[in-house]
């Protein structure tokens, strides 16, 4: 159909001709009420918005000299936030010299998945970047 003919007929009909599509051979236009079709296309932009899950990363941070009671008192903040649907990051921080002691700092990781494996999955295992060993933790589909 021509421009004009669809332009006359959405005059007639009393409402706006909208190209749907403009990258189609030939260009797609629909005779639709505009205001109606901007509606329609916010209320589905904000559905999908709320369908999306946002991601929450929650840190832990331990030297490579950690207490046993630190550790627990670590522990419980992380199964906490693995509950709540929130990913962990755990990392050993070596300070100084402490990095002669990156094998302390791997078992103490260890330690800690192994302990938060009931809550999460180990998403990568503790790997050493500058004077950080860290660590991923997803929290388990409910």
């Amino acid at each position: 159909m021509s421009v004009r003919d669809a332009i006359a007929r959405a005059q007639a009909a009393d409402l706006d001709l909208v190209e749907i599509s403009p990258n189609a051979n030939p260009p797609v236009a629909k005779i639709i009420d505009y205001k109606k079709f901007l509606f329609e296309q916010k209320k589905r932009s904000k559905e999908l918005k709320s369908k999306q899950t946002k991601v929450v990363v929650k840190e832990i941070r331990m030297g490579p000299n950690t207490e046993e009671h630190d550790f627990n008192f670590k522990l419980n903040h992380a199964k906490t936030f693995l509950k709540e649907g929130a990913k962990v990051k755990a990392y050993v921080f070596f300070k100084g010299r402490t990095i002669v002691f990156k094998d302390r700092g791997e078992i103490l990781l260890l330690k800690f998945a192994q302990e938060l494996e009931e809550y999460g999955s180990l998403e990568q295992m503790p790997k050493l970047e500058g004077k950080k060993m860290i660590m991923m933790i997803n929290p388990k589909k409910k």
